[in-house]
């Protein structure tokens, strides 16, 4: 399975998000701001990252180009989680370097399985 690193600053979806991955054999590593994500990505590797748009401080779209612009991280896969869906927005996440882009709310089951989509496709 994957080391998947959150970045979710709603403690309840947060919470969600690690059980159904923990559940489904992942190992997660929570954080709750963007600032914690990036030192995350460093240190523990992940395999893939799941990053919250609106989070105070550093948005994930500024971590996205963050991880983008480090040859370390610039290949790791990551998926935006946002409330905002308009087109505009997901064009946005997209040209920032995201995998894949989810809309809250969204169901836990439809995560798990697009977390495993992009894992699978990336590490073909």
């Amino acid at each position: 399975m994957a080391i998947i690193l959150i970045a979710e600053d709603d403690a309840d979806i947060r919470d969600l998000v690690v059980f159904k991955l923990e559940q489904s054999g992942h190992t997660v590593i929570p954080v709750g701001d963007g600032r914690s994500a990036l030192r995350m990505a460093h240190e523990k590797d992940p395999d893939i990252v799941l990053l919250d748009v609106m989070m105070p401080g550093m948005s994930g779209i500024d971590v996205c180009r963050e991880l983008r612009r480090d040859a370390r991280t610039a290949e790791l896969p990551i998926i935006l989680l946002t409330a905002r869906a308009q087109e505009s927005d997901v064009e946005n996440g997209l040209t920032a370097g995201a995998d894949d882009y989810i809309v809250k709310p969204f169901s836990p089951r439809v995560l798990a399985e697009r977390v495993q989509s992009v894992l699978t496709r990336t590490r073909a």
